[in-house]
């Protein structure tokens, strides 16, 4: 037995230098190597895949970047000896046409920690790695190394290997946050334009950060600030982990390991959302999701016409207010709901049935008051009515019905202002309610434009009845919000309580006329049995549909259809979000955009947030997103996943689609 061991060794190549046999190429020569020619029973020893890339030709690192491809080793062991994983040296950048990579270049060592067993040290190592110039070429090999049991000793290549093992990263000694913006702040002692001239970050896995971005630096008072531009994958709630390099006036570097904690924005980084806030409650105006209360919008117009520039700057500004303190009180709310553990979303209200059904009585009560039905006295309010009281709970009613969905530059903004202070965010929370309120404000600094709106006249008679039948949709629209929401039983208490107010209402239509309006009773009361019917049907229709068309998305079925290579589009939606019903029906629902999907084999995942659902909020958050529409299209083979507009198309999906299956 002894003389086969010997005569192994002895025609072994490997075992007579602590280098494995070569794999070369006219692109690199690879190969196994150990700091040490002998190894003790018990003790350890550092390998490393070597890789000589040819002049122009580079490997990547564990985060490759913008493309390729880390390299990978699978070891087989003999009993009892014990590997851990590469250790990863700091890289370099690596400009790619347009893309920022990771690498590195030249003779280079990608290290690992072996512990030994009791006998020689027989290492087999099967390495994948991709070599990139102007092309990839992906390339493998299966790798011996024998190192022999004896006195430890430095091998040939230990200077090679020590020297990347000093390339490194330590770890940090100063505090690091990173902000809902993306700036990153890294605190401490020592840290000033004296020791530290340049600063780039590489964050531990693709996707956080935009790799091809600038990175623009700054130090001042102790601290390192750096503009990184958030990714599809960054999340502002999470740690963020990677690699900065800190390069001094002497242009010597320093790697660090870190682990940035979710923190607020600086106060220059925070400025950077108002303007966003300001034009995603602009462009809220535009979005399906305030159709709905237009009526309320209409009147408040209709009944400025012909006032007094005294009387304009009034109501506009106190609807402006309205809307103003409805977007802050929903912030503050939230904020504090978060505060204390929870995962809202924007748009929680909607995930509560208890208000769905509330503001569906409040619509009925709306539309009948339109119709003429009863009127409230001065002391009460409904939308049509003139005076501060109307103007102001105008605006509050408004936002509160018009902001279940997120609009273009409002996502990234509900997303900032909640991880930043409490000023920073009430100060995103008013910009994003004086866009909304834009329109009527500017009213208030200019009055005079007043006079282009129609004079008030006999026409407002009609568009008051007219303007009903949009609030009675509304009501429609969320009793089958409800009806997503709870069981059987729970929606017809919620029914319960609209023929109570609309009972309510003819009671006191009664007694305004004097005891008259009983026919009118019997005939709304037969009206709304209809309409409930009908909720009731077309809410048991669209389950049935949903089932047909999409797979309840999960974090699980995701994860296994990327494994399995397969393109995967995810459709996070909800019932009470109008744009994205509206997006199905206009954009995903047609049979060309079906077609497409069937053509390339897309799996269609849709996530229903109508009800509270942590794994559904949690992949929202992944995204830097706080409310619904959010698509997101992940190609095939592992492909970078696309985040898609939040106002749809077929065109835009089919495109999406076939451009990247």
């Amino acid at each position: 037995m002894k003389f086969w061991v010997v005569l192994l060794l002895v025609l072994a190549r490997p075992a007579l230098a602590a280098e494995s046999e070569l794999f070369q190429t006219t692109r690199d020569t690879v190969s196994l190597v150990s700091n040490q020619d002998h190894v003790a029973p018990g003790g350890t020893v550092t390998v490393g895949l070597r890789v000589r890339t040819a002049p122009g030709w580079n490997i990547y690192w564990q985060n490759p970047g913008d493309a390729g491809s880390a390299p990978e080793v699978a070891l087989s062991l003999p009993p009892g000896a014990k590997a851990g994983d590469i250790l990863w040296p700091t890289p370099i950048r690596q400009p790619e046409a347009g893309l920022m990579t990771y690498g590195y270049q030249g003779d280079v060592v990608l290290p690992m920690r072996l512990t030994n067993g009791a006998g020689d040290l027989v290492l087999k190592a099967h390495a994948d790695w991709l070599v990139c110039n102007n092309i990839c070429v992906p390339e493998q090999h299966d790798f011996t190394l024998i190192i022999p049991q004896g006195s430890t000793d430095r091998s040939a290549q230990a200077g090679l290997i020590e020297n990347w093992l000093e390339k490194l990263p330590v770890a940090s000694p100063f505090a690091a946050s990173i902000a809902p913006d993306g700036t990153l702040l890294v605190a401490g002692a020592g840290l000033s334009a004296a020791t530290v001239h340049d600063a780039w970050f590489f964050p531990n896995m693709w996707g956080p950060i935009d790799s091809s971005a600038p990175q623009q630096f700054s130090v001042r008072d102790g601290t390192v600030t750096l503009k990184l531009k958030p990714g599809t994958a960054f999340k502002p709630a999470e740690h963020l982990q990677g690699v900065l390099v800190l390069t001094d006036p002497k242009g010597d570097e320093s790697s660090l390991a870190i682990d940035a904690i979710p923190g607020s924005a600086s106060a220059t980084a925070s400025w950077t959302l108002i303007l966003p806030a300001f034009l995603g409650g602009l462009i809220l105006n535009l979005m399906p999701c305030v159709f709905p209360i237009l009526a309320m919008k209409a009147m408040a117009l209709a009944r400025l016409g012909g006032a007094s520039r005294a009387g304009v700057r009034r109501e506009a500004g106190l609807y402006t207010l309205g809307v103003v303190v409805s977007f802050a009180a929903l912030g503050g709310l939230l904020g504090l709901v978060r505060s204390f553990g929870g995962d809202q979303g924007w748009g929680f209200q909607f995930q509560s049935p208890v208000f769905v059904a509330l503001m569906a009585a409040l619509m009925l009560a709306v539309a009948l008051n339109l119709l003429g039905l009863f009127e409230f006295s001065a002391r009460f309010w409904m939308p049509h009515q003139r005076g501060a009281t109307g103007s102001f709970l105008t605006g509050l009613l408004a936002v509160l019905l018009a902001t279940p969905c997120t609009a273009p530059f409002m996502a990234v903004a509900v997303a900032g202002a909640l991880q930043a202070p409490a000023a920073v965010a009430a100060l995103i929370f008013v910009a994003l309610g004086l866009g909304m309120a834009a329109p009527y404000a500017l009213l208030v600094l200019a009055p005079g434009l007043a006079v282009f709106l129609p004079r008030p006249g006999p026409w407002m008679g009609w568009l008051r009845r007219g303007l009903a039948l949009p609030m009675l949709a509304v009501m429609v629209w969320l009793v089958w919000v409800e009806s997503q929401q709870v069981s059987r039983v729970g929606l017809w208490f919620a029914l319960v309580l609209l023929v109570g107010v609309a009972l309510a209402v003819l009671a006191l239509r009664r007694f305004q006329n004097g005891g008259k309006g009983g026919e009118l009773a019997v005939n709304a009361a037969l009206a709304l049995a209809l309409i409930l019917a009908s909720v009731d049907q077309i809410s048991a229709h669209r389950a049935g549909v949903t089932a047909d068309q999409a797979t309840s998305y999960s974090a699980t079925r995701l994860a296994q259809l990327r494994a399995a290579g397969k393109p995967v589009f995810v459709d996070m939606t909800a019932a009470w979000c109008v744009t994205c019903l509206v997006n199905e029906r206009v954009a995903l629902e047609p049979a060309s955009v079906r077609q497409a999907f069937a053509a390339h084999g897309v799996a269609y995942l849709k996530g229903d947030w109508t009800n509270q659902d942590p794994g559904i909020t949690g992949f929202l958050h992944q995204y830097g997103r706080d409310g619904v529409p959010l698509y997101v299209f992940y190609p095939a083979g592992n492909g970078a996943p696309v985040v898609l507009p939040q106002i749809l198309s077929p065109g835009v999906v089919i495109a999406e689609v076939t451009k990247r299956s």
